[in-house]
C-alpha cells in the first residue's frame, strides 16, 4: 500500500481529507466523544504531511511539523504554537506506531499535548496496542482488513492473492 501517491492525484487526495474531517467531526460530536477537540494538527514526515495539510486547508485547523534543525542534532516544530496546545497528528498509515510515536514524543518536549491520531489505514501489526500504551488514542479510517475484502469481493485482486494477504494478516496479528 503506497498511499504517498495521494499526492500526485489532487482529487484523491482532497477526498481523503473530507473522509478524514468527515471522520473527526463525526467522532467528535458523539454523547461520548471518541475524539478528542484539538488546536494543531501535525503530519508525520512524510505520508502524513501531505494529508495533514490537506486537511488543515479543509478543516481550518493551524498546522504545524516537525523539522530536523539546520545543525541536525534535533527536531524543531515549523509553525505557530504555544505550549499547552492539543494537536491531533496524521499519518497516512499505521504499522507498529514507532513513527507516530516519535512524533508525539517530539512534540511533547515542546509542551504540546497528543491525545489522539488519525490514520487512513491500520496496518493491524500492533500498532494500535502500541499507541494506546503510550496514551494515543488511534483512530483509522480503514484496516488492512477491510481493504483486503473489499479488493477480493470486487475481484480487483485473485482469489489466491486474497487468501495469501489474510494468512499473512492472522500471522502478523498473532505475532507468529
Amino acid at each position: 500500500i503506497n498511499l504517498r501517491l495521494l499526492i500526485s492525484n489532487p482529487e484523491a487526495l482532497r477526498r481523503a481529507a473530507e473522509v478524514m474531517f468527515d471522520e473527526v467531526q463525526a467522532l467528535r460530536s458523539m454523547r461520548q466523544p471518541r475524539l478528542n477537540d484539538s488546536d494543531l494538527v501535525a503530519g508525520v514526515p512524510f505520508g502524513g504531511l501531505h494529508l495533514a495539510t490537506a486537511f488543515s486547508l479543509l478543516s481550518g485547523t493551524p498546522l504545524i511539523y516537525l523539522h530536523p534543525s539546520k545543525e541536525g542534532d534535533r527536531t524543531v516544530v515549523e509553525g505557530n504554537y504555544t505550549g499547552g496546545q492539543t494537536v491531533l497528528i496524521m499519518d497516512d498509515l499505521i504499522t507498529g506506531g514507532r513513527s507516530i510515536i516519535q512524533t508525539a514524543e517530539r512534540l511533547d518536549e515542546y509542551d504540546l499535548i497528543v491525545a489522539d491520531a488519525l490514520v487512513l489505514i491500520d496496518r493491524q501489526q500492533g500498532g494500535s496496542e502500541r499507541l494506546k500504551q503510550q496514551g494515543v488514542n488511534l483512530v483509522s479510517i480503514l484496516t488492512l482488513e477491510a481493504v483486503l475484502h473489499y479488493l477480493g469481493s470486487s475481484r480487483k485482486i485473485s482469489e489466491e492473492w486474497y487468501h495469501k494477504s489474510l494468512e499473512y494478516l492472522g500471522k502478523n496479528r498473532s505475532g507468529a
